[in-house]
């Protein structure tokens, strides 16, 4: 059953959606497996949506525009995914795996 995510204080985004089991929960564009953070990535290293749009065709640009809309209304919590799939995030969470030694 997917969710999607309003408070009375914030905005409604009609595309975004966070399904448990989905991307670990990650708030996505509903329907599919793209997350916010990975848009929100891309635009930070300078992608226009129409380049966004361009690399991944099965969105459009209302999306697009509403996954920057839910990730600078929710900028620390998407700015933490982010982190954590970097090698530095990846790093830090596994620095005690008996693995990684």
């Amino acid at each position: 059953m997917s969710t999607v995510l309003a408070s009375p204080h914030k905005l409604i985004h009609p595309y975004i959606e966070s399904i448990e089991g989905v991307c670990g929960g990650e708030p996505t564009i509903a329907g599919t497996r793209i997350s916010v953070s990975l848009i929100a990535d891309l635009h930070n290293k300078g992608a226009e949506a129409d380049e966004i749009v361009a690399r991944y065709p099965l969105l459009n640009h209302a999306q697009v525009y509403d996954a920057l809309s839910y990730y600078y209304e929710n900028r620390d919590e998407i700015d933490q995914y982010i982190y954590a799939n970097t090698k530095e995030g990846i790093l830090e969470k596994y620095k005690e795996a008996p693995w990684l030694r």
